[in-house]
């Protein structure tokens, strides 16, 4: 169901109440491309179901889901275009088009190419705990992450979103984990990990599918590289990947969180699958934001964090979608 997470402390201002946030939402609906239109962003039924709710309530938990619509429209066909546009305004004229003349010509071919041009659909997934006051964001990259921030702060009257920051590095202390085998309890340490150098050539070694407890592992932690990602396990319930920067990547549910759990098909299997979700993950991230040392106090450092939708950490692969 997830795929990806990066997640968020919901400020104290924000009053939650699904009713009025689906209503809000009810004003930015997706719609698909019109003709020449390169881009289309708005909210939609988190069961893909027509008319269903923007806002589903399971168990206390609120799925939202943003979708997008993207016209691809390739550089090279558009500049194909340009050049064939510009060839017959120099056979009328005489002369080759100016720099703002191409300006125009590269509207014009847009213009004209982008009612021809595939669209590409995607949808990224948003989960709300209110009892918690976070929130979570299905994607890969900080970028999209942050389009969907941005939105949903436009619309909920009153949100505010910060990153969440933990007391401790995970970079430092996912090393600490690699080098003495001691993880905070419940979680294992899994076959994946990528370290990097911080000199000027930057080395990157990577595992996969590999025993992490080697000495080659520690000896490039004591050399100085530091820990990006480390596959990990939670009670042998969920598996995932961190990062640097707190991103939970890879999810993926494992035999025992699905033991006792009744086969469900159509409309319930959504219920089923998001309550399995949120629940697992619900106890998963906090005993993982606990095992980093708990959340960064901002207040009690004397600092200000940046604003959630202004985040620029780089992220890898984009969620797929739900």
């Amino acid at each position: 169901m997830f795929k990806n997470l990066i997640v968020y402390r919901i400020g104290e201002g924000w009053q939650p109440d699904a009713t009025q946030l689906a209503d809000k939402l009810a004003k930015e609906p997706f719609l698909a491309c019109a003709p020449t239109q390169p881009l289309a962003v708005g909210w939609a039924p988190p069961r893909d179901i027509e008319h269903a709710p923007l806002v589903e309530v399971i168990d206390g938990h609120w799925l939202l889901k943003l979708k997008r619509e993207q016209r691809l429209l390739p550089s090279s066909v558009v500049q194909e275009r340009i050049d064939e546009l510009a060839e017959q305004i120099e056979a009328q004229t005489g002369r080759k088009p100016g720099k703002k003349a191409k300006k125009d010509l590269k509207e014009q071919a847009t213009h004209e190419l982008l009612p021809r041009a595939f669209t590409k659909t995607s949808a990224t997934r948003v989960w709300i705990a209110p009892e918690q006051r976070l929130l979570f964001v299905d994607a890969g990259s900080a970028s999209r992450a942050d389009e969907v921030v941005t939105l949903l702060i436009q619309a909920a009257d009153g949100l505010s979103l910060q990153l969440v920051q933990t007391a401790e590095s995970p970079a430092a202390c996912m090393a600490a984990w690699l080098l003495d085998g001691v993880t905070p309890e419940g979680f294992q340490i899994e076959r994946e990990c990528e370290l990097k150098g911080s000199d000027e050539q930057k080395p990157v070694v990577r595992y996969a599918r590999h025993p992490l407890d080697i000495d080659e592992v520690r000896a490039h932690l004591t050399s100085g590289k530091m820990p990006t990602r480390l596959a990990l396990s939670w009670n042998e319930r969920v598996a995932f990947t961190l990062t640097e920067g707190f991103a939970i990547k890879k999810i993926s549910f494992l035999d025992l969180a699905f033991e006792g759990k009744p086969e469900a098909s159509g409309d319930e299997a959504f219920d089923a699958d998001a309550a399995l979700a949120t629940g697992e993950l619900g106890r998963l991230i906090p005993a993982l934001i606990e095992g980093l040392g708990g959340e960064h106090d901002f207040a009690a450092a004397g600092t200000t964090p940046a604003p959630a939708a202004l985040s620029t950490e780089p992220l890898a692969e984009e969620a797929a979608p739900w």
